[in-house]
This record gives structure tokens, sequence and C-alpha cells, in this order.
């Protein structure tokens, strides 16, 4: 029995689990019987979880996954039907959106661990982490289209500026699911993986992630998100360059390079 399909097992579904180990931070969606479909309960500990992961200096990367045979099956349509009904949610954005958006912004790095398929508003909180590691049995689609939804611009804008114009066409547009092959060759998946090789390959990256500067990791993220979405802080990311150069990464990185040893950030 695999890792996920062990806890599907012996999980009550819940909330979002928050898992600790080291300088590492693992949130589980745990409601495995309906394929880790977000509602609204989850979204407000999603939120919860992600401001306490920034106010811990000690957590240096984040990975994302779900329980059992798939990461998530999107946020839950009856709850998307309610808040279409209400006439205040013209007005009051999406708090999906809002999650979304603010994982792409969190401030140490993350990966997606994609145990299975992934559908829906997930696809979106999938790309909006930093690395995407799949199973080779994953798949996905976006069914905005068959549904009637204009997706939020948000979402729009990070399947362009990740995956490309004519990728978010055919996938908005056409509402067809393509297997982890194909989501590798458009770039949505980093790598793919067996399932027997998936911890292995997660591990490896967060253990690279968590040994570099952080504070370096971060500006640089933080430049590169604002690269993709077209509204750069010049000013901002000169600046964070400069102080990098007097900084004790900089300082800790030349002599751990020159000492042949890795640094201690």
């Amino acid at each position: 029995m695999t890792q996920d399909h062990a806890s599907a097992a012996t999980d009550p579904a819940s909330t979002p689990v928050l898992e600790l180990a080291g300088a590492r931070a693992t949130i589980r969606l745990n409601r495995p019987k309906h394929l880790n479909r977000l509602q609204p309960d989850d979204l407000e500990m999603l939120s919860r979880l992600f401001d306490r992961i920034e106010a811990d200096a000690s957590i240096r990367v984040l990975v994302l996954t779900g329980t059992g045979r798939a990461f998530s099956a999107g946020y839950d349509l009856g709850s998307i039907a309610e808040r279409a009904a209400n006439a205040q949610e013209q007005t009051a954005g999406s708090a999906f959106e809002v999650v979304v958006n603010r994982l792409e912004d969190l401030a140490v790095p993350t990966i997606c661990r994609l145990n299975g398929g992934v559908y829906g508003g997930s696809t979106d909180l999938a790309l909006a982490c930093d690395f995407r590691i799949g199973v080779d049995t994953a798949e996905m689609f976006m069914p905005a289209a068959r549904l009637g939804l204009h997706y939020y611009k948000s979402g729009i804008k990070r399947y362009v500026s990740r995956l490309g114009v004519d990728n978010a066409k055919r996938l908005f547009l056409t509402a067809e699911k393509i297997g982890a092959a194909e989501m590798l060759r458009i770039g949505y998946l980093t790598a793919m993986v067996p399932p027997e090789a998936l911890d292995e390959e997660v591990d490896r990256l967060a253990a690279t992630l968590a040994g570099n500067a952080p504070v370096a990791m971060r500006g640089m993220k933080r430049a590169i998100n604002e690269y993709a979405r077209g509204e750069l802080n010049e000013e901002a990311a000169d600046r964070r360059h400069r102080d990098s150069m007097r900084s004790a990464e900089i300082k800790e990185g030349i002599k751990a390079f020159s000492e042949k040893r890795p640094p201690k950030f």
C-alpha cells in the first residue's frame, strides 16, 4: 500500500493537514473519498496555514499534496453555484482566487507533489506552486467551458504566463483531458516519475531548496513572478540585488564555495 493510500485508509476527512519536518512544511489536502474536493472551510484553513508558514523563519520549503489517489478534484461545484446566485459575489471576489494568488506569492519556495489527478480549479492551485512533480499516471482537465464558467482573470494569466497562449487556449476552450506525458511536454509538470519514485524526487528537490539562501531565493521568486505578470517593481528588485551584495548570505556562500563545503544559511 502506498503512503497516499495508507493515509486515506487511516485519516478521517478534514480540512488540510499541516506536517512539519525540519525546514520542510507539508500541507496535505485531506478529503480522499471526494478526491480532495475543496470546500469553503478548506480555503480558510489554507489561508491560515500559509500565514503560519510565512511567520516561521525555520520553514524553508513548502510541499503541497493530497491524500489518496488524486491531488484534488477542484472547488466544490455546489459552492460555485451558491456563490453565482449571490449578487455580492460580483464585488466581493472569489475566495478561491485569493487563496491561489496567496500561494503563488508565498515567500518560501513551493513544490506541488501531484500524487494523482488534478481537475478544475485545482489545476490552477498546482500551477501557483513553483514546481510540480507528478506521477506518470496523473491527468488533468479544466472544465470551465463545459460548465459555462468564465474563469477568473488571474488564473487565466497564470496559465498563459506559464504554459503559453496556445496551451492555455487548448486547455480552457476544449476542456479536454490530458495525461501526464502531455502535462510534462507543455510544461505543466516540472518532472514526471513513477509512483514509487515520487517521494524520492520530491525529497531531493525539497532538500535542494531548503539548503539554498532563503533571502536571495525569496527576492528572486518575487521578481520572477512579477516579470511573469508584467508588473515588475524594478526599483525594489534593484534594491534587493544591491542588498544581497552586502548580506551575510553572500559572505557565507562565497566562504563555503572557497572551502568546498555546503553553505549554512
